[in-house]
């Protein structure tokens, strides 16, 4: 029987990034890729938490500054929770 390899550590944070809801706040609930720009700008220059949230903000800032939010909008409809 053939084992599947591992799955591509990227993409599994891609898909997480898609389900991703802010825990706490002003937008607690709110899909970490929907989050307002001027938000996640504001993270960036005071800082991301630590750990996986952090992570995840400092990606989606990335996606926003570069105009990709698509691409995980496109993930979170290809892989539904």
């Amino acid at each position: 029987m053939k084992q599947h390899p591992d799955p591509d550590p990227q993409k599994e944070f891609l898909i997480k990034l898609a389900h991703a809801k802010m825990p706490f706040g002003k937008y607690k609930g709110t899909y970490l890729i929907e989050l307002p720009e001027y938000y996640v700008v504001w993270y960036h220059n005071k800082g991301f938490p630590p750990g996986v949230l952090g992570q995840q903000l400092h990606m989606v800032y990335e996606l926003k500054l570069n105009g990709l939010e698509n691409i995980v909008r496109n993930i979170k409809a290809q892989f539904p929770k």
